[in-house]
């Protein structure tokens, strides 16, 4: 079984040649993570006795002649902010280092349906803050292209199980990027779903306003098949949206009536000779299928990072208040404490790690009387300008082209010690976050590990609930690169 060169297409096609059952590559996967894993650092949780378990059900509804969806016993990794019932849900976090979900979130149940497999948890970024999986308290994730380098956070550990086979795809969370940095450092597709079409309960809550649930994958077409399984209405997420029989891809005659816009703002200096080299080579090819392209101005692009760190710090300053080191996982008790006050105070300093308790601190003070007007309530306002100008922009284009990061991967120790460089390596992804709209990161080509080769990763960004034209132009980039 050759692991690099399936996808969930060929997987399901496999399965119902019985050329092999869905236990025996699952058995593969495993190998595959006990091969890799100690180099690469993916995981956190391993679910090998229910994996195998999920797996032979599947394995008994094919010998039975029953007809199984295109998930069906497709291997998956979950970040591990994403709950799964009676398995543990850290964060990446020593103050949850010991909670297990009582519950399953709304995309795993959805999941379920479709008979997944969940391989196990994946490493990220302390409470998914971090751009490098650096932040983590339990390991760092490694690069699979180059063990020296960073995979991108926060959902690195999702990202790079899948650049390096650990995984044929797997579930991540992106608040300001989380999902397409890691995927463009990684070489592997990265879907960021419009604010509301995938239901967010049981993820655990960073920024109210920003967090969304999406997939890592080889391909568009298997981000797409993901995204049509975990997308629609769940009566536990007041903000999740019903998202009827809308297509989830476009065929080639729909993707050449599309416009693509490209922003004067985002080509910028700052940008890496590498990462510029392989946005011209992917223009070039959508120019092959004929597809036009405008340029365009997003004028208050330059103020999201800004606005980002105001809004969000603000929001998970409040999301973490509950995480005290007594409910839902308890920390070694603190001796010398008198009071509750001094409990908290003790096992909040403990548990979290140095980004977290910057950014808790952060935002309790834009949120403070006296600067709540200043700060907070301005980014809300510069939050509108921002989606104002992709409101303009989509009046005139179907889909923003961007680069998805301004470099490849950046070495360990790199950035860690420059928070503010560490921020800016979201520049290019933040502004959609704050709107609201769909994007996915998509390779330039296929990277192979191993080759030298860093990835370089360019950007679709969509109108609100049109994951149907970013997907659709990917498809049909990924058929030309494939002919090519």
């Amino acid at each position: 079984m050759n692991l690099s060169d399936l996808t969930i297409r060929k997987f399901n096609e496999s399965l119902l040649r019985r050329e092999f059952s869905a236990a025996e590559a699952v058995k593969e996967y495993f190998g595959r993570i006990e091969e890799k894993e100690e180099e690469i650092g993916a995981y956190l949780t391993l679910l090998k006795e229910s994996a195998l378990s999920q797996a032979s059900e599947v394995d008994a509804a094919i010998s039975k002649g029953k007809k199984i969806p295109p998930l069906a016993g497709v291997p998956l990794a979950v970040k591990d902010v994403i709950s799964i019932e009676g398995v543990r849900t850290t964060a990446a976090s020593k103050i949850l280092e010991n909670y297990i979900s009582s519950y399953d979130a709304a995309v795993i149940g959805k999941l379920k349906e479709n008979q997944a497999v969940f391989l196990g948890k994946t490493n990220l970024d302390e409470f998914a803050m971090g751009a490098s999986t650096e932040n983590s308290a339990f390991k760092k994730t490694k690069n699979p292209h180059d063990l020296t380098r960073v995979p991108g956070g926060s959902s690195g550990g999702s990202a790079a199980a899948v650049a390096a086979d650990m995984a044929l795809a797997a579930l991540g969370s992106d608040t300001n990027g989380s999902i397409r940095q890691p995927a463009s450092f990684c070489g592997v597709v990265g879907l960021k779903p419009t604010y509301g079409a995938v239901s967010r309960h049981g993820l655990l809550a960073l920024g109210s306003s920003l967090d969304q649930i999406g997939p890592f994958a080889k391909t568009v077409e298997d981000a797409a098949i993901i995204f049509k399984a975990i997308s629609g209405r769940d009566e536990f997420d007041p903000t999740s949206v019903a998202y009827g029989s809308r297509s989830a891809t476009l065929d080639l005659d729909e993707v050449r009536n599309l416009r693509i816009g490209i922003p004067k703002e985002y080509f910028t200096e700052g940008i890496e000779k590498t990462v510029g080299d392989g946005l011209e080579e992917a223009m070039k090819k959508f120019k092959n299928l004929k597809i036009k392209f405008e340029e365009i101005s997003l004028p208050h692009t330059k103020y999201s990072i800004s606005v980002y760190y105001i809004i969000l710090p603000a929001e998970a300053s409040t999301n973490l208040a509950r995480y005290d080191g007594i409910r839902y996982a308890r920390i070694p008790s603190v001796s010398g404490s008198s009071t509750l006050k001094e409990i908290y105070l003790k096992n909040r300093s403990l548990g979290f790690g140095p980004e977290p308790k910057r950014r808790i601190l952060f935002g309790a003070f834009v949120l403070s009387a006296g600067y709540y007007d200043a700060y907070y309530a301005k980014a809300q306002k510069v939050r509108s300008l921002i989606k104002w100008d992709f409101d303009k922009a989509f009046e005139k284009v179907d889909v923003i082209f961007t680069p998805t990061t301004p470099t490849t991967a950046f070495k360990f120790g790199e950035k860690a010690n420059d928070p503010l460089a560490m921020y800016l390596a979201d520049a290019f992804t933040s502004p959609s976050s704050l709107s609201g709209l769909p994007a996915i990161s998509i390779p330039v080509k296929k990277y192979e590990i191993g080759s030298g080769e860093l990835p370089v990763g360019f950007q679709l960004i969509g109108r609100y609930f049109r994951e149907a034209d970013i997907l659709g132009l990917g498809e049909q980039y990924e058929k030309l690169e494939i002919s090519n």
